[in-house]
């Protein structure tokens, strides 16, 4: 018989992460579509269904399933002073064996970017990705022309690895992105590569 994992709720300065429930259908449709303009370069295309209560269902069930079997950690991004969703961000990806890895993805709302808080959400999740889920290497990748996402994992530990030809599909078509990895017990120092 299989037991639940409890719920994860990672507390941070200024962020709590949780799991999303249904209950964040609407203000992850505002926020959203309040930053559609912001979010679409970075993204893949949207469904037409995108903000549809039975895709956001879908994604809250997957998010629980996907945690469940141990290959990922979805997650909100909340503010803890007053509970506003603020973006999500997403362990995803995670090996165990040989690798001990996962790979980092995340997206914040336009009006709270810049703000420290997904500074706060990535050192939270890179720390529990280390010390609760025994992790070894945390995988990112970003568009070489987001400087602000660079910048970001730069500024969290995360260095540069290399470039990926047409690694994901971003606004409709294949993209090159840059790689970046953060270390568990890292000792490469900071690199200017890239």
């Amino acid at each position: 018989m299989f037991k639940r994992r409890p719920k994860v709720i990672i507390e941070a300065e200024h962020v709590t992460l949780r799991m999303p429930v249904m209950a964040d259908h609407l203000p992850w449709v505002h926020l959203r579509q309040d930053g559609e303009t912001f979010l679409k370069p970075w993204e893949p295309v949207w469904s037409p269904d995108h903000f549809s209560r039975r895709a956001f269902n879908n994604r809250v069930f997957w998010a629980r399933k996907t945690y469940e079997s141990g290959k990922g950690l979805p997650l909100f991004i909340i503010r803890r002073e007053d509970q506003v969703l603020l973006g999500a961000i997403t362990l995803d990806n995670i090996r165990r064996g040989p690798a001990m890895a996962g790979t980092l993805g995340y997206w914040i709302g336009s009006d709270f970017a810049r703000s420290g808080y997904m500074t706060d959400a990535i050192q939270a999740v890179v720390h529990y990705a280390f010390h609760q889920l025994d992790l070894s290497r945390i995988e990112a990748a970003t568009l070489p022309e987001n400087a602000a996402s660079r910048g970001l994992l730069e500024k969290t530990g995360f260095k540069y690895e290399g470039v990926a030809q047409s690694y994901l599909q971003i606004a409709g078509r294949w993209r090159t992105h840059v790689l970046y990895a953060n270390l568990r017990g890292d000792r490469r120092g900071k690199t200017d590569a890239g």
